[in-house]
This record gives structure tokens, sequence and C-alpha cells, in this order.
């Protein structure tokens, strides 16, 4: 014992081994293993019989340089049981065999049981898997050089308020209101403050409770009880009785292998996951508004369209009907110059159907019945002219700006929380009560030293002979987890295929465009040199209403791809995450 307490002050429990001991007090391994069983149960016996408390952390700390947590932490070691971190106290406790005697012991084993303590209570130790946020690489994008060297008509507006790049103050106003008064907006937001709350709630579950008790009861004994055949003999006895009780009760889980914590940080994390779900409904409500206003202007373009062609095809049946009169034209033309004007005829209905369901679209999306903004769009206008798009920097910022990505990593965050959470069922649970109350017959005798009646209560829960319910509700966690790791890889992909498929769509109905203006300038000349020959009576009226007809489909195309580069312009801004500041 001397030989190691010397060694123990020279070098520290760390730097003085087993060997050192054995040689400096000539034991073999033999005689050293018959006196302890270990290290540690020497380490023990040493602590108390020669060194003391404060030789005891002298020879923890060795030169003194560690602080009072490394000495904490010293005391904690890991088991790799899927991937479990666990505590062990047994090396803290010293042995009662080799405690002093008399009033000595007393205080050391006090002060050594409180160092103790300390150490489980304060240090603890979280059981479960470590988070590690996943790595992933996205590449660049194959479709944003194209795009970028394109001719824009307006610049790139900021991701955040992309609808002002559009220059378009209806539009501005109609996605700031859909933003105000959307009600699927509105419920995201509540989703949020309730997943708020519950973390909250799960977080307050850490500290001790307490609450305050008064009751007052009144008893009339029936004279059958057992008490009261027993009682009802005594000539005192009074059937009616009243008993007043006042208190205050407070208890504590002490949270040791973290379960509490593991759920507290798992619904934070899922309250910061129904955040990033509330700016995704924030971004996919101001697309969606944006898309149903582009969608409403293309429709009145192409009405406004079949309402020109009408009125040429109207012109035409008067010129023909002219001729039939002179006994030029026959009574076959007539009827192709009529069924050329009802086909235009035709395509009015149709888009009107389409032009107010995104009335009514835009309508919900704004948090009103259908009709109620109706009259702000009666009027006709230009379809929205896309601006210039500023692709991602750096592809992996897509991972920053998407929510549906950050809501999903944060979902398995949480799920790996919940792992830990299950792990801790492994382990016991301390929990600590208290009641201070009194009870009395009346309220003149409640108070009184007699009357007073406090309870103190430390139980321990551990589901020992339940490990295989354990086992499975492990399982379980570790699958949620699975789960969310393969979403969260989804989400990334379906992003990126997003941000693929919108640049490709506004890319390729760019050049389309362009293509379409060239096809009805040649058109619209074909048709009047058509019609100028008709009347010249150089060719017949087949030749008309053929380049009539073509003239009307390409510029129904022309405008319906006007509609189409806006809308893929406001996907393009949806995929790379606009409509938020991260």
């Amino acid at each position: 014992m001397e030989v190691a307490g010397t060694l123990f002050r020279q070098h520290g429990f760390d730097g003085a081994g087993v060997a050192d001991i054995m040689k400096g007090a000539g034991l073999t391994h033999v005689g050293f293993y018959g006196h302890c069983d270990s290290k540690d149960d020497l380490t023990a016996e040493v602590t108390s019989r020669v060194l003391g408390d404060e030789g005891w952390i002298k020879g923890r700390t060795g030169a003194g340089t560690l602080s009072l947590e490394d000495l904490v932490r010293s005391h904690l070691s890991r088991s790799h049981r899927d991937d479990v971190c666990a505590c062990e106290t047994d090396n803290m406790r010293p042995r009662s065999d080799a405690a002093p005697e008399g009033t000595e012991l007393a205080a050391r084993s006090v002060r050594l049981a409180f160092f103790a303590a300390s150490v489980l209570f304060t240090a603890g130790c979280a059981v479960g898997p470590k988070y590690r946020e996943p790595v992933t690489t996205v590449q660049p994008f194959r479709i944003a050089p194209p795009i970028e060297t394109g001719t824009v008509t307006a610049p790139a507006p900021p991701l955040d308020t992309w609808w002002d790049g559009f220059r378009d103050p209806v539009l501005t106003r109609i996605v700031r209101r859909a933003i105000d008064q959307n009600l699927d907006l509105a419920a995201a937001l509540a989703r949020v403050e309730q997943a708020r709350a519950a973390a909250k709630g799960a977080s307050a579950r850490l500290l001790p409770s307490g609450a305050l008790a008064a009751q007052s009861t009144f008893l009339r004994q029936s004279l059958e009880s057992p008490a009261g055949r027993f009682a009802g003999t005594s000539p005192t006895f009074d059937r009616n009785q009243s008993y007043l009780d006042l208190g205050v009760g407070a208890g504590w889980e002490v949270d040791l292998f973290g379960g509490l914590r593991h759920g507290g940080q798992a619904a934070t994390e899922e309250a910061e996951a129904a955040d990033a779900e509330h700016l995704g409904t924030r971004i996919s409500i101001a697309a969606e508004a944006a898309d149903a206003y582009i969608q409403a202007r293309g429709t009145q373009a192409r009405l406004v369209f079949a309402a020109e062609q009408i009125g040429a095809d109207e012109r035409l049946l008067q010129l023909v009907s002219q001729r039939r009169a002179s006994g030029i034209a026959s009574d076959r033309e007539q009827a192709q110059a009529e069924a050329v004007l009802a086909q235009a005829r035709s395509i009015v209905p149709r888009l009107a159907i389409i032009l107010r369901a995104q009335l009514n679209r835009l309508d919900v999306l704004m948090g009103a019945q259908p009709g109620t903004y109706a009259a702000e769009l009666s009027g006709s206008a230009d379809i929205p002219v896309a601006p210039g798009i500023t692709a991602l920097a750096d592809p992996s910022d897509l991972l920053r700006r998407r929510p549906d990505i950050i809501a999903a990593e944060r979902r398995l965050a949480a799920s790996n929380a919940r792992i830990g959470q299950a792990f801790a069922e492994y382990y016991p649970k301390v929990a600590v009560t208290g009641y201070l109350g009194n009870e009395a017959f009346g309220p003149t005798s409640l108070f009184p030293e007699r009357n007073f009646q406090p309870t103190a209560v430390i139980g321990l829960r551990w589901r020992l002979f339940d490990f295989g319910r354990v086992d499975a509700e492990v399982r379980q966690a570790k699958g949620v987890g699975a789960e969310a790791l393969l979403r969260y890889r989804g989400s990334v992909l379906r992003a990126t295929e997003d941000v693929e498929n919108a640049f490709t769509l506004l890319g390729q109905s760019q050049l389309r465009i362009d293509e379409l203006v060239r096809e009805i300038d040649a058109l619209q000349r074909v048709r009047d040199r058509s019609q100028e020959a008709y009347q010249a009576g150089v060719i017949g009226l087949t030749d008309v209403l053929d380049a009539d007809r073509q003239l009307l489909t390409a510029r129904d195309d022309l405008a319906f791809t006007r509609e189409t580069a806006a809308r893929a312009a406001v996907a393009a801004f949806r995929a790379l995450g606009g409509g938020w500041r991260p």
C-alpha cells in the first residue's frame, strides 16, 4: 500500500502502472492479484488507507493540470455496442471494506459519495450514435451555361424576390397577396408553432416539475365498513369527518443516460424541419401564384389572336359570298369559308374555360372565394417576359437553399436522436420526488408542526426484463433513421432533377420562340399574297384557307410557347429555392 501510495503521489494514477507497483513492492503477479483483483481495486484501497481525499485528487490529476471537468470525464469509459457510449461508475466508488474507522470514516464517506453523485448527476452520459451530417456532392448542372449565355431582356433578379424580375406590377401584387393571405401557408405556420411547442415541452422534461395541491374532503363513515366497525365502539367516534390537505410537491427525473436530452433534441430538430417545410410552402405558393397568373395572361393572348383570326375569316367569308353572288365562286367555296370561320370560333370556348380555371386558382391561392379578384385581370395584357436567371455559383448551394432538402436533413437528425432515446431504455432511470404538506381536521389546526408531513422518494425504474421490447424499439428507431436517410438522398436527387428540367424547358422554349416569330412573319406574307391572288382569280380558295389555317396555328403556338417560357422561368426560380432569404 505504501509503495503504491508513493508512486501515485509522484506519477499519478495513470503514470504508475501495475508493473511499477509490483517491482517496488517485490511482488509477483500471483502475489499482486492475491491482494487485489485489479488496479482499480488497489487504487480504491490506497485512496482510503494512505492518500486520503486530497491525495486521491492529486493522484488523479498528476501534476495538478487537469480541470474538474477533465477529472469527471476521466471516469467515463466507452463501450461500442452498436456505436453506443455508456457510463462506467464502478471505479468511482470507494471500497467499504477498506474505509477508515470512526468519525473520519463517516466524513470521508460523505465527501466521496458527494463527489460520485456529482459525477453522475452533472456529467451523466448520453447513449446513442453521434449524428454526422450526410456528405452529399452535387455535380455541376449540365444546362446552366447555355441559359446564362442566352439573350435576355431583363437582368437577373435576386432569388429572394425573383417575381420582381418580371417587371409586372400586377404579378408582384398577386404574389405578395398570396404570401400574405394563403391558407395553406397559414396552416404550415400553425404546424411550426405546434412543433416548437412540442420541442419546448420535451426540453422542459429535463427540469424539475412542481405543483401546488389543496384539497378538502368530507366523509361520512359507514358503520359496516372495517374501519367503522372498529372505531364505532369508541364513545368519541364521529361518523362525519372532514380533512384539509395543503402542500407543494416536486419531482425530477435525473437524465443519467440522455434519454430525455435525446427526446428534447429530436423535438427541436423536428421543429426546425417544420420551419423549413413552412418555407417550402412559401416558395410553392409564390411559384403557384405566378404560374397561374402567367397561364391566365397566356390564355388572354391566345384569345386575342383567336379574335383577330375570326375577324380575318369573317372578311374572307364576306368576300367569298360576294364572289358567289356574282357567280364567280361556287357553293363549295362558300361552305369551306364558313367551316374555317366556325373552326376559329370553336377555339374561344376552350380558351375561356382555361382562363376561368386559372382565375379561380388565383383567388384560392390568395385565400379568397373564386371570382373575388377576377375583375383585376379582366383586361388583357402581355405575357410577362422571363428575366435572366443566374444559376448557383456552387451547385452545393442548392443544399442550403432548398427548404425540402433542409427539412429532410433535419428529419434525419431527429431520427438519429430518436435512436439514442430508444437506446436509453436499456439503462435504469432515477426519479426524485418530494412533497411538503399539512393535513388537519380544520383550518385552525392546519399549520402547526405536528400536522406537517413531508415525503421524499427516490425511485429507480429499469426495464431489466423487457429488453426484448427495447430491442424492437431500437430496431424500429434505426429503421426510421434509414428511411430518413433515403428520403434525404431522394430529395437531393429530385432537386437536381427540377433544376435540370426547368432550365432545359426554358432554354428550348426561348429557341422555339425565335423560330415561331420567323414562321409567323413568313406565313403572314403567304396569306396576304394568297388572298390577293384569289381575288385576282389566279388561285383557288383552298390555297387561301390553307394559309389561313397555318397562320392561326402558328400564332396560337407562339402565345403558348411564350407562356411556357415564362412558366419555365418560374419553375427554375422555384427549383433553385428562390423566394426566401437563407
